[in-house]
């Protein structure tokens, strides 16, 4: 049986994720660094956007620092992160960017952070990914509670409690 960082690279080439991430190498005119488990680092990432020190497109992690900074032993739960994220390309190939800039957008919404309420940070490991956890906004906090109140009580009705009528 083919062990699964084979696996996924093969799949992020199928699904075009990889060939995206050289094309933003060959713009962007970062070098790529083999990582561990067929992953590659592109050190020097000069871009603005995003604004986190590390991203993933399909096998390759960028980071705007040196890719050694990256290998370094130090920061191996960080690799781990964008490793995991490699394996959500996998997964979903290009659907990956839009489904990421919904959960990102739907975090920002909730919480005023874009990746504490996304469910790929979350899959992928928030405190890793150096994001920390955010209260929800007032207003979202108040709706949630309203929500939780209202499916305690229909529960309630249906298990047989008498109505509240």
């Amino acid at each position: 049986m083919p062990r699964w960082p084979a696996v996924r690279t093969t799949l992020t080439w199928l699904n075009g994720t990889t060939l995206a991430a050289l094309v933003l190498c060959t713009a962007t005119r970062t070098r790529l660094v083999r990582g561990p488990g067929g992953v590659y680092v592109a050190g020097g990432y000069r871009l603005r956007v995003p604004k986190q020190s590390c991203f993933t497109v399909g096998t390759v992690v960028f980071t705007k620092r040196p890719a050694g900074w990256l290998l370094d032993p130090d920061r191996e739960e960080l690799l781990a992160h964008e490793t995991r994220h490699v394996a959500q390309y996998a997964v979903l190939g290009l659907f990956f960017f839009p489904l990421y800039a919904a959960a990102s957008a739907y975090s920002y919404l909730m919480t005023g952070g874009y990746g504490c309420r996304n469910f790929f940070e979350q899959n992928a490991g928030l405190a890793a990914g150096g994001y920390r956890q955010l209260p929800l906004r007032p207003w979202a906090a108040r709706t949630g509670s309203l929500i939780g109140r209202a499916a305690s009580s229909a529960s309630r009705r249906r298990g047989g409690s008498p109505s509240p009528r």
